[in-house]
């Protein structure tokens, strides 16, 4: 099977392309395809080529060594979990890149925040500082008692 080469330039754009997990598999029993995809479509939808599997239950993988190597020469980016997935099995000799989750609230967060605005509005009454000032007397004078 022959296929078009997806890194030149087609209709006066340069197509990225990426290597990054599809989802499949049961409820609570994922399983991954890594596929190779356009940039701008979603992970899910039309795909390129299978380039291999992935079990994170049993932490198996199985690769097309050659095809990825050989997209990775032609300019396909990696995600940073295929990247990192491909850096432990040894077919790229890079670090790992580093992951960041999103942090979950808990209780104990919504309690330090709760605390955190108490303090701030107890600094603002005491920074503000509070000035009497005395209402001006004025003198009205009394007309001339007339009788």
């Amino acid at each position: 099977m022959i296929l078009p080469e997806y890194n030149l330039v087609y209709a006066y754009f340069t197509i990225m392309l990426t290597i990054r997990f599809a989802r499949v598999g049961k409820v609570n029993k994922a399983q991954y395809k890594i596929v190779l995809q356009e940039k701008t479509v979603a992970p899910g939808g039309r795909h390129i080529e299978i380039l291999g599997s992935y079990d994170p239950h049993s932490k198996q993988a199985v690769l097309k060594e050659e095809k990825i190597k050989y997209w990775i020469s032609k300019g396909a980016q990696l995600s940073d979990t295929v990247h990192n997935l491909f850096s432990s099995k040894g077919l790229i000799m890079e670090k790992k890149r580093v992951v960041k989750m999103p942090k979950i609230k808990t209780q104990n967060n919504t309690e330090e925040k709760q605390n955190d605005t108490e303090k701030l509005e107890e600094a603002k009454v005491e920074e503000a500082p509070v000035v009497e000032t005395k209402p001006e007397e004025v003198k009205v004078e009394e007309p001339p008692k007339t009788e």
